[in-house]
Formats: structure tokens, sequence, C-alpha cells
């Protein structure tokens, strides 16, 4: 039966060991492994032993490699699963790592979405719908998913929703008033504000054009449409203009006004 005659340190893994079989190398083993097993010059290895320790091994090698991963940041269980099969980590090895790292509480789903929802509140940027779906593509369950998102208050929701919504309506220039509280609902939407703190939220915030703005944006849009309709005369040419204002959100009577006045004098 073979034995082990001679242990070495890697040199550049302080943390892996050479093993040496019959005075020729055979494996590496983790620090972990070697104290498992106690492995030690003289010790002889049957084939179960082998597969054994190299089994161990492997859960060992994955497990550095999720530590590592997790250097960076917080991860759901998901995120390790899917980086170790990038890694070309096998299903058996994967489950006991994956139950390793639980047992160092190293992985905590719930904890993880709470970290997460909190980063981003305090970012503004984002609202819980977004939030949810973000984790539950980083596999999440749902029951957790709603546990965490109690870290983003209702009221904390409605003062980005507001703010989001001021950013927008500065931005905006040449449009409609109703064009404009459209487009400002829109992007909150986009950003996963619900509807009803976005209705809440725009009672704060002006988006109310004074009569000059309007008739300042409706002139401008105005004169790009008489250059896409010059060739059209009369009754034609002012169905066109009023159906190609009005779909920009102007109303009607300042549209008739432009129409029959449009030097606004």
């Amino acid at each position: 039966m073979p034995n082990i005659t001679k242990i070495t340190t890697q040199k550049k893994r302080k943390d892996r060991y050479n093993i040496f079989v019959d005075e020729k190398y055979a494996f590496s083993v983790d620090e972990e492994v070697l104290l498992k097993f106690q492995l030690k010059k003289g010790m002889e290895l049957d084939d179960l032993l082998l597969a054994e320790i190299q089994f161990h091994d492997e859960i060992q090698k994955a497990f550095t490699d999720a530590l590592n991963y997790l250097s960076y940041r917080m991860r759901s269980e998901s995120e390790i699963r899917l980086y170790l099969k990038k890694k070309e980590t096998e299903e058996p090895i994967i489950k006991e790592a994956i139950h390793k790292l639980y047992s160092f509480n190293y992985l905590d789903d719930l904890e993880f979405s709470k970290a997460y929802v909190r980063t981003h509140v305090n970012g503004g940027n984002k609202g819980p719908t977004t939030l949810k779906l973000e984790l539950k593509e980083k596999g999440v369950q749902d029951k957790l998913i709603v546990e965490a998102l109690k870290e983003y208050p209702y009221d904390i929701q409605i003062e980005h929703a507001r703010n989001l919504a001021g950013k927008a309506v500065k931005k905006e220039k040449n449009i409609s008033e109703r064009a404009l509280r459209l487009k400002v609902e829109q992007t909150l939407l986009r950003k996963g504000f619900p509807r009803d703190v976005i209705h809440e939220a725009l009672e704060d915030v002006t988006v109310e054009k004074d009569e000059d703005e309007q008739w300042d944006s409706l002139c401008h849009h105005a004169e790009k449409m008489q250059r896409r309709y010059k060739n059209h005369e009369g009754f034609e040419y002012e169905q066109k203009m009023k159906q190609a204002l009005y779909r920009k959100g102007f109303p009607i009577e300042l549209i008739e006004r432009y129409l029959s006045n449009p030097d606004g004098d």
C-alpha cells in the first residue's frame, strides 16, 4: 500500500501542501484538509481514503473561492452558486461549499437583501419595484424580498420620487404641460416607483407651466410642424397642425390661438 514519504509547503501558497507518495509528487491539499485527515509522513493511503481526501480538498477549494468572491461585497446564495459553476465546480462540491458557508455565517440571503436595499435607499435613484426585480434576479426568495423592502419606508420612497421628479422637470424645455407630467411619471415608473408614490410625490412638484411658457413651447413645436406640412393648405393644413400639436400635449384653445394668429399679436 502506498504511503506518504514527504510533505512540503507550496512556495506561492503557504496554506497548501504538496503530498509525496513513494518519493513522487502525488497531489496537494489545503491546510484544513491536512489537519482534518492528520496527514503525515509514513501514513498509508488506500484508494477510499485518497478519494475522500480529494473530495474534501475540492470542497475547501470551492469554499476558498467563494470567500474570495465574498470579500468584495455581500452576495446571495444564488450568486455564489453561479460563480462556482462558472469555475466548473461540480454540483456536489458546490452543495457542500454552500453548506460550509452557511455554517460560518458567511451567507444569509435576508441580511444580504436588507443591505442591498439600504445601499440603494441611500443612493436615492431606484424605487422599490426595481429593487424587488433586481433581488429576484439574484435568486432571493420572494418572502425574503418582502421582508428586506421594509428597509425602504413609504415616506422615503415619496421623498426620493419627489427629488427625481424635480430634477426631471428642470431638464425638460419646449414641452407641453401635459407631456411634461406624463414624461415625469414615466421616468419615475422606469425608476421603479409605484403609482401611488408617484401620485403623492407629484403633488409637491410643480409641473405646471405659466401661459407664456406654454405659448413659447407651442411655438417651438409649431415652427417644426409648419416645415413638415408646408405643402398642405387651408383646412387640411390646419387639421394636420391641430392633430400634431394636440398629440404633443398642448390644449386645443392654445393651438387654435396660434393658428389664427401665429405671431401672437
